[in-house]
């Protein structure tokens, strides 16, 4: 789903445009690299937002952030969604050098935006969340309803 938007920042500002095929080599340059994942622009209403602000926290961060946008929603983008673990769209995905560091997910407020970049850029890579299974515990005695009476 295309929208001029997104269209600006491959073909005016010239950021690349990562798919399966080339996302290792371009996660894996040195630096922080910047995974845009704008969703459906058609259902997701703050992806046009993050496009206009997209640029701007490039220009902040003075040449540190380097941005790749994940422009197939339903296929490629829907692969690389699960490997990074969020689970709203738009998405901001933090690689430094190969390694995730973290994601801001949906619009922030500008200061949020810089605090939590700063923060990103320092911080150490970890492993990117999974999805959340939920896990249910069996109780060691069954329900009271299903308890045998007790003799006296």
């Amino acid at each position: 789903m295309s929208h001029p938007l997104i269209d600006r920042l491959l073909e005016e500002l010239g950021y690349a445009e990562v798919s399966l095929a080339n996302h290792d080599d371009f996660v894996g340059v040195p630096g922080m690299n910047v995974l845009f994942f704008p969703g459906d622009t058609t259902t997701v209403r703050d992806a046009t937002d993050v496009a206009v602000v997209l640029p701007e926290l490039v220009a902040a961060f003075d040449g540190r952030l380097r941005p790749g946008v994940v422009t197939d929603v339903f296929g490629d983008g829907k692969t690389l969604k699960r490997r990074y673990g969020f689970m709203e769209y738009p998405a901001l995905v933090f690689i430094r050098t190969g390694d995730y560091v973290g994601t801001l997910v949906r619009i922030h407020d500008w200061g949020v935006y810089l605090e939590k970049i700063d923060e990103l850029l320092v911080a150490a890579p970890r492993r990117p969340p999974g999805f959340n299974i939920p896990v249910v515990s069996v109780a060691a005695d069954p329900p009271i309803a299903h308890r045998k009476p007790e003799l006296q």
